[in-house]
């Protein structure tokens, strides 16, 4: 591999990310390392050209960053009348950062005085060896330039800096180069991989697929790379299996991907019996279109491309694919055939199931993941760990994955003095630490992967000899069992899954003519941020990270939840059921605030609820379908206990105007309350459901048995006429929830504090959400023996 500091791609990197953190010096004030001196490029044409496209001009400067969010329509001239959002400029903690939320004003510090001694303070630790490092000076400017701008308002530095890198790398031979090609790829198969599997060990062994699946990501991202001769700030996008990559139109280039996409797929073949496929290829495009809408137009050929792959899987390895294969047991987990030397799941446990190598390895793994905070990539069979790196001490212990003879060892800390060699990369885990990337190769992995711990002596739901294999796991996450424990009401496990509306349509037509690579760069950091970093500060720092608009059930600070998978533009979560409602909750309202409650970005999800034993690969499924239930209601839904509505239906902040059948309900007055929590939160009694009257107890089961009835009424009903349908939907009920409401004690009926549930239940408005609020307040307020569950 030619030497990076020769490479004419490295160095126009290196060039621009410095000329980047010169511009950060000059505006913040800020002293560089004595004796330090930019690096000359023999490539400036290639600079000036990268410069030239994205309007990267000399009087560029530094200032307010305007939220991209805000640009985006998916309606034609929808933003004329929007209002503006800014980000307060900060720069990102070093661990944990918080979901930063924009503003309606431009910050009060006009000059930006906190940020600028922050930039001062740690300019003045560096050494001059330091700004020779690529992976550290994406960092910095990264660290402190996600939320200013330069050159354009709505552009961070950071993502003009590293656009300008990638279009450099690609013009670095060739600066007058017409064309360029857009390396796209797409793992495919990813739900086969890691949903079906069966119930034993699934949590973990989710949770290490799911992990096993970014590192593949990465491998896949570094093959390109090393192939190709390119920096890392060529990628323009890299996670949840996808990532795009700008490089250089030439023939080299095409048969280079090739040739990685061909042995990438012949060692995915062996692994996974095909269930995963990697779709990769490059497209041509003209090196103006960077600064235009027309990149959106090749980044959507460039997907529909995969597509085509993607329809013919594994066409070159054909002759693999069809060959006979010996069949063995199945593995009791992933039910493969083809591994001779199925061994047990859980060696210290009695009855084990059967499992295959691959199967033992990540549930050994997913026992691992709340310790590892750093991994290395290396050629090496062995790297010289000391004990407070390496996981040895523990019995047969995962130290590292393998992937065609590539390992990834696994750490428990940052490697500090640790020597790794030329080629090795050490990969750090959402850390933006400064003093973390001044040795080696470290570059920034951001891991959506929070975790309850597992407190087997909390549980109730597991017998001795369980606690006892689990306290063998150090600090390992929460198990189905110990959710149920921890649930309140009735013990069930909750599934979470979520993602983006539109999220294609958003990058390929969202920003319309202000449509540019540095622009979709940023949308896909900001995605990323949200997804892979700040979802698990929201998780483990609930009050600090919510909105001040935020409504809540509880305010709860607890969070049961272990992330089975977020990034990209979606999340796979499972928790306590009461919890994993609440969180979808705070996900969806956090994620509208972080985007400037733009109308065109929103959320849908769905939740399945089970008992601690039911598959999980089921489970999967039902959470799925509730979320595409939730799609089909137009979007902007949620999916939660056999019922779909609109965020704003089940929050409670739906306008008369946002009705559907408001014509029809026109005579009648909008009620004080409306929707699906304002009553679950003022019917529950967080304090003790267990001891909650029997009368509050029957009038909830009478407002099921209502809902109930009604939706009977309806289904006999579907032959009647629509005027008909919607005179049981929205009056049926009225009789019985009067009868309902008298049979409350007087003190308890007559109470003031009462009186808008009284008045707002007996609304034709509220009507459609029965079933919903009563299902919520019955299944708080269960009473259940928890050995039977």
């Amino acid at each position: 591999m030619t030497d990076v500091l020769q490479n004419p791609a490295h160095q126009v990197a290196r060039c621009v990310l410095q000329q980047a953190i010169m511009e950060l010096a000059k505006w913040a004030e800020a002293s560089l390392p004595e004796g330090w001196k930019p690096q000359e490029s023999s490539n400036n044409n290639a600079i000036d050209e990268a410069k030239s496209l994205l309007d990267w001009g000399k009087d560029a400067e530094i200032g307010h960053l305007e939220v991209l969010f805000d640009r985006i329509s998916l309606k034609k001239d929808s933003t004329n009348n929007r209002e503006n959002h800014y980000w307060h400029p900060r720069a990102i903690a070093d661990e944990k950062p918080k979901v930063p939320y924009p503003q309606n004003e431009k910050p009060a510090d006009p000059n930006f005085e906190q940020l600028k001694e922050e930039i001062r303070g740690a300019f003045k630790n560096l050494k001059p060896e330091n700004l020779d490092k690529l992976p550290l000076l994406g960092l910095l400017i990264e660290k402190f330039g996600s939320f200013v701008s330069f050159a354009q308002s709505d552009v961070a530095l950071v993502d003009m800096a590293r656009s300008t890198a990638a279009v450099a790398s690609a013009l670095a031979k060739n600066p007058t180069a017409e064309n360029l090609r857009l390396v796209a790829g797409d793992l495919s198969g990813i739900q086969n991989f890691i949903y079906t599997i069966s119930s034993d060990g699934a949590l973990k062994s989710l949770r290490a697929r799911s992990f096993y699946l970014e590192l593949i990501t990465e491998e896949v991202v570094q093959r390109l790379l090393e192939a190709l001769e390119l920096p890392r700030t060529s990628i323009i996008y890299a996670g949840g299996g996808n990532l795009y990559l700008l490089a250089p139109d030439t023939q080299s280039v095409k048969e280079k991907v090739k040739q990685v996409r061909d042995a990438l797929n012949q060692d995915l073949l062996k692994q996974f019996q095909s269930k995963v496929f990697l779709a990769l290829d490059s497209h041509e495009f003209q090196t103006t279109d960077i600064q235009s809408q027309k990149f959106a137009e090749s980044w959507s050929n460039a997907v529909k491309g995969l597509a085509k792959q993607k329809s013919k899987k594994f066409d070159s390895l054909l002759e693999e694919v069809l060959s006979v294969q010996d069949t063995y047991e199945p593995c009791k987990v992933c039910h493969r055939d083809d591994d001779p030397n199925l061994k047990p799941l859980k060696e210290d446990e009695p009855g084990a199931s059967l499992a295959c190598g691959t199967c033992r390895r990540m549930f050994r793994l997913g026992g691992q993941l709340l310790r590892v905070k750093a991994i290395v990539r290396s050629k090496r069979d062995e790297i010289p760990l000391s004990s407070s790196l390496s996981f040895s001490e523990e019995k047969e212990e995962v130290k590292f994955l393998k992937f065609q003879d590539i390992k990834y060892y696994l750490l428990k800390d940052k490697p500090g003095n640790l020597h790794l060699e030329d080629d090795e990369i050490c990969f750090l885990i959402n850390n933006w630490s400064i003093s973390s990337y001044t040795y080696n190769l470290t570059i920034p992995l951001f891991l959506g992967n929070y975790s309850q711990k597992s407190n087997p002596s909390e549980s109730g739901a597991q017998d001795n000899a369980k606690q006892e294999v689990i306290k063998k796991e150090i600090t390992t996450t929460i198990s189905a069992h110990e959710m149920v424990d921890q649930a309140h009401g009735i013990p069930r496990v909750g599934y979470l899954r979520m993602d983006v509306d539109k999220l294609g349509q958003i990058f390929a037509k969202g920003l319309g003519d202000r449509q540019n690579l540095a622009r979709i760069a940023g949308l896909s950091r900001q995605m990323t941020y949200y997804f892979k970093v700040y979802l698990n500060n929201l998780a483990e720092h609930r009050q600090e990270n919510l909105p001040k608009t935020c409504k809540q059930l509880t305010d709860d600070v607890r969070q049961n939840l272990l992330f089975i998978y977020a990034g990209g533009d979606d999340l796979f979560i499972s928790g306590t059921w009461n919890e994993i409602i609440e969180f979808a909750f705070d996900v969806y309202q956090s994620f509208r605030c972080y985007t400037g409650n733009n109308p065109d970005i929103s959320l849908s999800g769905g939740v399945a609820m089970t008992a601690a034993k039911f598959p999980l690969y089921q489970a999967a499924d039902l959470s799925g379908e509730a979320e595409d239930k939730a799609k089909a209601n137009g979007r902007d839904s949620f999916g939660a206990f056999g019922c779909v509505f609109k965020w704003s239906e089940w929050l409670g902040t739906i306008s008369e105007d946002k009705i559907g059948e408001r014509e029809y309900l026109q005579p009648e007055t909008m009620p004080e309350l409306i929707g699906v929590l304002p009553f679950v939160r003022a019917l529950h009694n967080p304090e003790n459901s267990e001891s909650i009257p029997d009368y509050l107890r029957s009038f909830i089961r009478n407002l099921l048995l209502t809902a109930k009835l009604q939706d009977k009424a309806i289904e006999d009903a579907k032959d009647k006429s629509d005027e008909f349908k919607k005179d049981l939907r929205y009056f049926l009920h009225l009789p019985r929830v009067a009868y309902t409401l008298a049979r409350l004690p007087a003190r308890v009926r007559d109470a003031e504090g009462f009186r808008p549930v009284r008045t707002s239940l007996k609304s034709p408005y509220n009507a459609p959400y029965f079933r919903a609020i009563a299902t919520w307040l019955e299944y708080l307020n269960r009473k259940s023996n928890r050995k039977k569950e």
